[in-house]
């Protein structure tokens, strides 16, 4: 699993998605269509900062029962704690609700955010449904796929398996950054020009923001911005 430095983490949780976004196209010198999610998420609270993590990955269902003994299906459950909470993280549970599209039942509601907030998970991303909404322990982001009422058969199917969230490809041990925009994987080769790459964007955006806001803006001073914002590196 590759590591972070505490700088580059604490950089990452004070940005937002959509500007690690820019800042991973700084360090790749170009765009890319790859590596975020592409289809609108849901927050348990959307004002909270975003999740910065390694992901433990899990894959769920709760359109039909288990097809194995009770006792079985909760020997894997607690394997899955297990899972999510080893290392020395900050870790990230990434979930794929293989009903997706048609997710009916909530994994993530009350119960499952107390017990991962108290097992040091730093949040959730999932294409499944979040519940429970005003019940929640503070402070713990779920970021879903819908809202629902039930948990219908929800139960635990895999686990530490390349996942899909979003139209995003999520490998156990990625880097990941969600909000309330979505997620996007951070590549482990850029992983420490991070904090840089942050910098480095949102300095380039103040020439143009200055103008844009000032009294007696124009193209000519449009243009000039962008110039000035060039020569920012």
């Amino acid at each position: 699993m590759p590591t972070i430095s505490p700088d580059v983490l604490a950089a990452l949780r004070a940005a937002d998605t959509p500007t690690v976004c820019n800042a991973l196209e700084h360090v790749m010198g170009g765009r890319t269509a790859e590596g975020f999610t592409k289809t609108p998420v849901v927050c348990a609270d959307p004002s909270l900062p975003p999740v910065v993590g390694f992901a433990r990955t899990a894959k769920i269902r709760a359109s039909s029962p288990a097809q194995k003994p009770a006792a079985e299906v909760r020997a894997l459950r607690m394997k899955y704690y297990e899972y999510v909470s080893e290392g020395e993280g900050p870790n990230v549970v990434v979930i794929e609700d293989t009903d997706f599209p048609h997710a009916i039942g909530g994994f993530w509601g009350e119960m499952q955010v107390a017990q991962h907030k108290g097992l040091g998970v730093a949040g959730t991303l999932t294409n499944g449904v979040l519940r429970d909404l005003g019940m929640l322990d503070e402070g713990y982001q779920v970021i879903a796929g819908s809202i629902g009422p039930s948990h219908a058969f929800v139960h635990v199917t895999e686990l530490d398996v390349p996942v899909t969230v979003f139209g995003m490809n999520v490998r156990p041990g990625d880097l990941v950054h969600a909000d309330r925009h979505g997620g996007v994987v951070i590549p482990a080769e850029h992983i420490e020009r991070m904090a840089w790459a942050i910098d480095v964007v949102m300095r380039k955006e103040v020439p143009i923001l200055t103008a844009a806001r000032a009294p007696g803006f124009n193209v000519e001073k449009l243009k000039q911005a962008w110039l000035d914002a060039d020569k920012i590196s």
